[in-house]
Formats: C-alpha cells, structure tokens, sequence
C-alpha cells in the first residue's frame, strides 16, 4: 500500500487528488488527531511523533510513505531518510512534500517573489525558502506564520467569524512585506479546506498555489521513474483510514476533508 501520514485531516486532501490520479493503487492513511497540531511542537517531538506514524504505517503494510504534513516535512523528513530508515526499514522509502511543491512555484509566479502561508514550525524551519532557492534561486520569498487556523480548522470552525478575521490578518501580514507579491504558497495541507475563504481575501492578480494537485503528479511522476517501487504496490483499490483518537467529530471532518464517507480504525501510537 501507499501510506499517508499527517498529524491530522490535512493530508486527507493530499490523499483525495491523488486517488483520483491513481485510483488503481491500494492506500493506508493515519492522522494522528488525538496530539495536533504539530505547529507548536520542538522539533524532537515532531520526529518522534511522525517516525512513531511511520513504523505503523509500515507495519501495516505500506511499501512508500508520503508524509502529506508540511511541519512533519520540514521538520523530520531528512533526519527519517538519514537516519530512522536504514535502521529501521533499510528497504521502504518516505517522502515529503515541501521539495516537490517548491520545484512547481517558478510556474506561478511573473514577478518571482512569492508569500508562504504554514505553521510556525514549518516557517521557522526555513525549510521553503531553502528548498525554493534550490530550485529557482531568483525567486524571492516571504513567509507568514499562522498559528490558530490549524486549531480552528481542527475544530470544524472552517465558515466561522473568527476564522475570517484570522485569514484577513495573517494575509495582510504576509502581503506587506512586499507589494510585489503575486503568487501565495498554501503551506499547510489543513489550508485546502479554507482555500475559498483565502481567495476571497486576496488582492486581484495574486495566485493562490495549493498543493494537493501538485503532490499527486509527483507522485505518478515518481511511480514510472521507480517501476520497482510501483511493482511491490497493490492494485486493488483498497482505502482504509486511522487515526489515534476515536471519536464521532474526527469521523465527520474526516469524511468533510476526504470529500466523501469515511470508516475510521482506531490506533494506539
């Protein structure tokens, strides 16, 4: 199976394109809900808790693991391929989604500066502005910290007063560092379920970049590069979801992020 990690709903939104991209493959997701948000979390806690999502996913059968978490990608993704896989799982493999993203902002963007939206440990990390600058080195980059949408996202408070004023706020925070931003980064995968509600208050001319469309094409990109990857994987279809708290709400946003009805197992990291 194809493993997905997030530290909650966000990377149902991943998962959800790139079914519809590779539908034939089999998945396996786990959010681990019952200890988002990662945002505010040292950098130790957030590779213990996503290497402790990782080995689950891996126990239970997936080949690859892609970490549909910004704050986990930035903060444990190259420590996991340094250090956790050859000692662990020498013949697995897990990837992020920070370095495929920033290969695809130079398609966006006319004046080559560009905003990022995320949380703060993905902002303090540096990690888009590095991975950015590698692959389009005049591209200038600005980021914003937004340390409530996840909680309130989480919540279920997508169309909610306060969350309008949280979107207004971080935005004209990000966009007066610089006029001539013309394209914004959605830095956190939670984000796609208030993309309507950021366009709405961006300036016109300015693109919003999201994610999830641009990770399932890496992927079916990575999969024909790697057919010896894309042979061990099954083709049955099959989707099952985790997650490590059990509870009606986190069914429904499940569902409301995926797109469609989901059945949630219970897990114990």
């Amino acid at each position: 199976m194809i493993g997905f990690f997030d530290s909650g709903f966000g990377g149902l939104t991943v998962l959800k394109e790139v079914v519809k991209l590779l539908p034939q493959c089999a998945y396996l997701y786990l959010g681990d809900n019952a200890r988002t948000p990662y945002g505010d979390l040292d950098q130790e806690t957030i590779y213990k808790f996503t290497t402790e999502g990782v080995s689950e996913l891996f126990k239970r059968g997936a080949e690859l693991v892609i970490l549909a978490c910004n704050t986990s990608s930035s903060g444990a993704l190259r420590r996991i391929q340094q250090e956790f896989l050859p000692e662990n799982f020498p013949d697995k493999n897990v990837l992020g989604i920070i370095i495929p993203t920033a290969e695809e902002v130079e398609n966006f963007t006319n004046t080559k500066e560009v905003g990022i939206l995320a949380t703060e440990a993905t902002v303090n990390s540096l990690a888009y502005p590095k991975e950015i600058a590698k692959a389009s080195p005049a591209i200038k980059v600005y980021q914003q910290a937004c340390p409530m949408l996840v909680p309130l996202i989480e919540e279920g408070q997508v169309y909610s007063e306060e969350m309008d004023n949280l979107i207004e706020m971080h935005l004209n925070g990000l966009l007066a560092q610089s006029t001539k931003i013309d394209s914004v980064v959605l830095g956190c995968t939670h984000y796609a379920l208030i993309e309507s509600q950021i366009k709405k208050h961006l300036p016109q001319g300015v693109n919003l970049i999201s994610q999830e469309p641009i990770i399932a094409k890496k992927l079916s990109i990575y999969l024909d590069k790697h057919p010896e990857v894309d042979a061990k994987l099954q083709k049955n279809g099959q989707r099952t979801f985790l997650s490590t708290e059990a509870s009606g709400k986190v069914e429904y946003l499940s569902s409301l992020f995926y797109g469609e009805p989901v059945k949630i197992e219970f897990v114990s990291l």
